[in-house]
């Protein structure tokens, strides 16, 4: 094996575009093209004491560093592979008196990995953490100034008995994590929980329409022997058949935008004009701006309205969201959507939005029934739009099957449940815990349902008593956020 499992891929370098990476031999949909560790990474600030520093699992019991105070561990054994990394850090936070923020803390990892290893490239690296881009010549005077105030807490922080390094190569490190930070997830890829540097990663060019993803594995140090741990890596999966020679692509950003939003996203974040045939040619676009179609179709100025009455809505809701109070969200959902439903069609993203909203927030107050039918009409809007095999929308299939499940609508729940696996398997492949979770949820569905057909009242009867015994379980509360997005921009 050469380049730590990069043999399959070849670096390359387009015009326009910069370096990227092309497949060197064929991949099937579900093929993991590569897994690369990270070169450094740190858990959120506002994390540091419910998740682990060395495999970023969420856990309900963390051991912390004796020494400084600051680092949290699921056991010994994520307390002795994280030594390395947390040695200097450990020692230049009790100097110092307190840990720096998140930005700083990953630069002085990088930092002092390079004091140990040099700058040139590392092990399974196709390119050195000097090469990469850092877009400092493009930033705004607010991110200038940014800039600035992390150098300067930076040097704050950096102990005197370490290397010393230039001011401009500390501002491109900075610039490196503005640029290709990478969102890293719990052990259920629900929640952002960290950011991390994967140089390989960075050199995956974006496309709207991608033909790889990304999964997070947070690595397993279960096993009695040490020989079976796998540490934390990313894994480059194939979402279709890619022919040798293809460009390898990731989205860096939810295809579930106009054209033009995704571009001025990529634009403000990434600095570069999104030139994939999706946005050039609108693709999609006139899916996602949908009007109800017959005889009496509105008139533009009535579509107008309704939009920006959807708009007024959604902040609005995330208002209430962040104040916890969901019933006030469920009515601000209901109103739009009477509005909504004579003027948007199935597909438009302003519907789909607030279905959205509306199935997660009923689900969590076990208003399953008319959960569950928001969720339908979402999930049938999704898969028009986007490619059949998309983690959110694998996501979005799981969550509505659930709420199908607890509905006491079981074959509508099981064939839900079923497509979301067939997604994930592909997307996060067999052993992510999340496509594992599914595989126990389409065994005890497809048990129910087998009860159901041979006996319908019965199976409702035993579900009624089942239920009077056990509390049924309760959907998780609803976030603020949307789904971790693949790379991670300081806000």
């Amino acid at each position: 094996m050469t380049k730590g499992g990069m043999e399959s891929v070849e670096l390359f370098t387009t015009e326009g575009k910069g370096r990227g990476l092309k497949a060197q031999k064929e991949f099937l949909p579900g093929d993991v093209i590569f897994a690369e560790p990270a070169y450094a990474a740190v858990v959120f600030d506002s994390l540091t004491h419910v998740i682990c520093h060395t495999c970023f699992k969420r856990q309900e019991r963390l051991h912390r560093c004796g020494q400084c105070k600051f680092a949290f561990y699921c056991d010994r054994t994520c307390q002795r592979a994280a030594w390395l990394n947390h040695k200097n850090e450990c020692s230049a936070i009790k100097r110092h008196g307190k840990a720096p923020t998140e930005n700083i803390r990953l630069a002085a990892r990088i930092l002092w990995k390079i004091e140990r290893e040099g700058g040139g490239l590392s092990e399974g690296c196709l390119v050195s953490i000097d090469e990469l881009q850092n877009h400092v010549d493009s930033f705004g005077e607010e991110e200038k100034r940014e800039l600035r105030a992390d150098v300067e807490s930076f040097l704050e922080f950096w102990p005197p008995q370490s290397q010393q390094f230039g001011m401009q190569f500390i501002s491109h490190i900075f610039g490196v994590i503005s640029c290709n930070g990478f969102t890293l997830s719990d052990q259920r890829g629900l929640q952002a929980v960290g950011v991390g540097i994967f140089p390989n990663l960075c050199q995956a060019n974006h496309d709207c329409w991608p033909n790889c993803t990304v999964v997070f594995n947070n690595g397993n140090h279960e096993a009695v022997r040490s020989m079976f741990h796998t540490q934390m890596r990313i894994e480059l999966r194939a979402l279709s058949k890619i022919p040798p020679g293809e460009e390898l692509t990731v989205s860096y950003v939810d295809f579930l935008s106009l054209s033009e939003e995704r571009r001025k996203q990529l634009k403000k974040q990434y600095y570069f004009d999104c030139t994939c045939e999706h946005c050039k040619k609108q693709l999609k676009d006139d899916l996602m701006l949908a009007v109800k179609a017959g005889e009496s179709k509105p008139s533009a100025d009535t579509v107008k309205e309704v939009i920006q009455l959807s708009k007024d809505t959604l902040e609005k809701i995330n208002k209430a969201r962040m104040e916890g109070h969901y019933h006030e969200v469920v009515k601000l959902c209901r109103d739009c959507l009477k509005k909504q439903e004579p003027v948007l069609g199935d597909t438009n993203i302003y519907l789909l939005r607030i279905l959205s909203i509306a199935s997660e927030v009923l689900s969590y107050l076990q208003m399953f029934e008319e959960a569950a039918d928001y969720a339908k009409r979402m999930v049938d809007g999704y898969l028009k739009i986007y490619h059949p095999n998309n983690a959110q929308l694998g996501m979005a299939v799981m969550r509505a099957g659930v709420t199908h499940w607890h509905a006491g609508l079981i074959e509508a729940g099981h064939g839900l449940i079923c497509k979301a696996y067939a997604i994930l398997l592909i997307t996060h492949g067999p052993s992510h815990p999340i496509t594992k979770d599914l595989e126990a949820m389409r065994v005890q569905t497809e048990m129910e349902l087998r009860m159901f057909q041979q006996n319908e009242f019965m199976y409702y009867k035993m579900r009624e008593a089942a239920l009077k015994n056990q509390k049924i379980q309760v959907m998780p509360e609803p976030s603020n956020e949307n789904a971790p997005s693949l790379f991670h921009k300081k806000e």
